[in-house]
């Protein structure tokens, strides 16, 4: 057991809780990420720092695996998501988080969020409720890979970093990914139903 204390002690010291996702994770702090090579990364790092690996540990081991622990699963949550790895960068390259509660002003967009809304509505009264559901659906499905590949090219420094437009992209998405929840919902009353 002295040998996994030794080890603990060794990444507390090199685990700093203060660093960046991408730093913590030794990823590129960018937009596109390799998903698959960001759960690999992230497998590594919990098996290194677990709390089950430390259970016999003293007390103070045992509070920084819990503490590393924690950190690198938010971490994970932070990165593997598009929406939150948007906010999370485009924090980290502007130093301003934004206003979470500042709303879209595309009207265009907002008339079509109402339009899914509606036929969520609609879809819940018709007939053949599934495919209503899935029509929806795949239209939001449509404008989330629309607006993370914009949301890639405006947070991408290379090519000109565009902070507006990239939170703009992030309330976008904050109205698709609300009406896509509300989808989910719909499908789950709807499975139970039947």
């Amino acid at each position: 057991m002295r040998r996994k204390l030794q080890h603990l002690s060794l990444d507390a010291r090199m685990f700093d809780l203060h660093q960046n996702h991408f730093r913590l994770f030794g990823l590129p702090e960018q937009f596109g990420l390799d998903l698959a090579e960001l759960f690999e990364r992230y497998l590594r790092l919990r098996q290194t720092v677990h709390p089950d690996l430390y259970a016999a540990a003293g007390d103070r081991e045992k509070r920084l695996s819990l503490q590393a622990s924690t950190r690198v699963n938010e971490a994970y949550q932070t990165l593997k998501d598009p929406l939150a790895r948007a906010r999370y960068l485009l924090t980290l390259l502007t130093g301003d988080q934004g206003d979470d509660q500042e709303t879209t002003k595309d009207m265009a967009f907002l008339l079509e969020q109402m339009e899914l809304r509606e036929a969520l509505a609609a879809a819940r009264d018709a007939a053949d409720p599934f495919a209503g559901l899935a029509a929806v659906r795949d239209r939001l499905s449509r404008q989330s890979s629309h607006l993370i590949t914009q949301l890639a090219a405006s947070l991408e420094p290379v090519s000109g970093l565009d902070p507006e437009a990239a939170r703009e992209l992030i309330r976008k998405l904050q109205f698709v990914r609300k009406c896509e929840a509300e989808a989910e919902a719909l499908e789950a009353e709807l499975d139970e139903a039947l």
